[in-house]
């Protein structure tokens, strides 16, 4: 990989993020890592091996996110690669006992955030010489199937489907492609409680087989290393043992 491609990973301060920040800089690639909490990117930076910036982003505010791509661009000259990675939960309650600014909140950063990232990587690419670029959306296993209790979660997940098929369609003839990983008990903060058990679709606790972030992070790099002419539409990686395929 040469070392003038350059990469932007949201929600890069910690978990699937910070691992697949690594993985790119490992093999080459100059990135730059956005979330909201300036010592968890630090960190992040830290471990890098080539070029890296750090910027405090909120993902779900349209100038936070222009300040990202200005700040990108004035620094390396150009994004090759998006990966659409920041995201939050909500609490396992009822849909009618959800909070509504809890709704609003997930929606914020998990959908709209995806979209104000893409739509900027998007005009970043169109613009540039050479043009184009890629885009991979964290689209998480909810984005096909839910968890109990998981209707904001999910239905933005659903939603992210959506928006890659969408980029997809729409960057073919301009060098931009765009996929979607679909990711399944990758250990993070997100996940940590699986071990110990989670609630499942008959109504019993049971604890879920995890994997390690690295596997995540090694199919992003897979992805974000294929030519121009060749995309990853949607891969799923997740811990084998979960129980996703089948009745139950």
């Amino acid at each position: 990989m040469s070392a003038d491609k350059i990469a932007i990973v949201t929600g890069g301060g910690r978990g699937i993020g910070r691992a697949s920040a690594e993985a790119l800089s490992a093999t080459g690639w100059s990135v730059v890592i956005a979330g909201r909490t300036q010592s968890s990117l630090e960190e992040s930076r830290a471990a890098l091996h080539g070029p890296a910036l750090a910027v405090v982003t909120d993902v779900s505010d349209p100038a936070s996110v222009d300040a990202l791509f200005a700040a990108t661009v004035e620094r390396f000259g150009r994004v090759d690669l998006l990966f659409n990675n920041a995201g939050i939960g909500a609490p396992a309650v009822s849909v009618d006992e959800l909070d509504v600014d809890m709704w609003m909140d997930v929606v914020a950063i998990n959908l709209t955030g995806s979209f104000l990232c893409a739509r900027a990587a998007f005009a970043q690419m169109r613009a540039q010489d050479p043009g184009g670029g890629r885009i991979i959306n964290n689209g998480s296993i909810s984005a096909t199937t839910p968890r109990p209790f998981s209707a904001p979660y999910t239905a933005t997940k659903h939603a992210i489907t959506g928006l890659t098929k969408s980029l997809a369609l729409d960057g073919r003839n301009l060098g931009i492609t765009c996929g979607q990983i679909n990711l399944g008990n990758v250990r993070s903060d997100m996940v940590e409680q699986m071990a110990s058990g989670v609630l499942q679709s008959d109504g019993s606790i049971r604890p879920e087989p995890t994997i390690d972030v690295r596997h995540a992070a090694d199919a992003v790099v897979h992805m974000a290393s294929l030519s121009a002419e060749a995309n990853v539409l949607e891969m799923t990686v997740m811990a084998n043992g979960m129980p996703f395929v089948g009745r139950g």
